[in-house]
């Protein structure tokens, strides 16, 4: 069985932290983004992925040609020479998801959730139609465009940003379909939201399948986080052995391993800790992901903040209100950063009273 990864976007929602590799590789709970879809897609007997690339697409396929070996699996790049949106990489990749006339997947890269995909299978096979889409339900439907669907699944009608309670069911940007869908999308720019769905739900082949659990696009940072405590949470309620215990560590805490937390230090909740971390006596960090290689010095203080790899954060530094820093940063000691977007290979000497972008 196939899957199809859309990740042909620049990453622009998550800068500074995509301004040097793409988002799909990202790490998000100590794993690359794009690496907890591919586990759960081949779990669910899905043995060739093709990605949809663009933007650093070498970056991308070398990093995966090393999981085609290790998950035994085939993972093929779908050029992008111009962006098509999110119906037109289909129509790119027709050839090869025509192969074999059976079902496929499509998803959105940026979704972080307990993906359902063997129930997708099923309950597509049942309906037997051309297509099934994943719905979550939100709190604030206004803010995304909401499914209309009757008892059965079978998809109405959409409605963009309701100003009116209609629905809190969005499209959640995992799909199966068969391969008459394909039929339908031409090689340019086209999406597949506004124009092939709509259409397809007229003719009656369109279904809805009720995601259960939690459910985050993560393609911006405040998302990011979020997500990460979602994640979390998911993790201890499924494998809380993966969670870290000891002193200091407070709720849901994801350590790697080779990671080193000095003594009387505060972390969590909420936190994820990459390899070869150093965090010095004293230190506080709540809410917070801090990716490979950084290291933060004694008594800083970091909440809601994500820090790319090999940082600097300096002694008694206080970080907070969804700050992000790239790759390579270094931060002062004694500074105060509010909301700063700091860029890579940067070293700050004065603090960032209010949210702003450091380049």
């Amino acid at each position: 069985m196939k899957a199809l990864i859309l990740v042909g976007g620049y990453g622009t929602r998550l800068r500074p932290l995509t301004l040097n590799r793409p988002k799909p590789l990202v790490e998000f709970g100590n794993k690359p983004m794009i690496l907890h879809q591919v586990e759960a897609l081949v779990e669910a007997g899905v043995n060739h992925i093709i990605l949809a690339v663009s933007y650093l697409s070498d970056m991308l396929e070398q990093a995966l040609k090393a999981q085609e070996q290790k998950l035994n699996i085939k993972i093929t790049m779908s050029h992008e020479e111009e962006p098509l949106g999110t119906a037109g990489p289909l129509a790119l990749a027709k050839k090869l998801l025509k192969e074999g006339n059976e079902p496929f997947f499509v998803l959105n890269s940026d979704i972080s959730c307990d993906f359902p995909f063997k129930a997708m299978i099923e309950t597509h096979k049942k309906n037997g139609k051309e297509g099934l889409i994943v719905v979550t339900k939100v709190e604030e439907p206004s803010k995304y465009g909401v499914v209309i669907y009757d008892k059965t699944g079978r998809i109405e009608r959409f409605v963009e940003k309701p100003q009116e309670f209609v629905s809190n069911k969005i499209n959640a940007g995992l799909y199966i379909f068969s391969p008459a869908i394909l039929d339908r999308i031409q090689l340019k720019p086209t999406s597949i939201e506004k124009e092939v769905f709509p259409n397809m739900a007229k003719d009656g082949e369109l279904f809805a399948f009720e995601l259960k659990g939690y459910w985050m696009d993560v393609g911006q940072p405040k998302d990011f986080l979020t997500g990460m405590c979602l994640y979390l949470t998911h993790l201890r309620s499924t494998t809380p052995e993966k969670l870290a215990k000891g002193d200091g560590i407070v709720g849901n805490v994801l350590v790697d391993p080779s990671a080193k937390i000095g003594k009387n230090c505060r972390i969590g909740p909420n936190v994820t800790i990459g390899p070869d971390v150093i965090v010095e006596d004293g230190v506080c960090i709540k809410r917070s992901t801090v990716l490979k290689g950084t290291t933060c010095k004694s008594h800083s203080w970091i909440e809601s903040a994500i820090i790319g790899w090999k940082c600097t954060i300096g002694q008694w530094v206080r970080m907070e209100n969804v700050s992000v820093l790239g790759e390579d940063v270094i931060v002062k000691d004694e500074l105060y950063v509010n909301g700063g977007r700091i860029l890579p290979h940067k070293s700050i000497g004065d603090s960032v009273a209010e949210p702003q972008i450091i380049m």
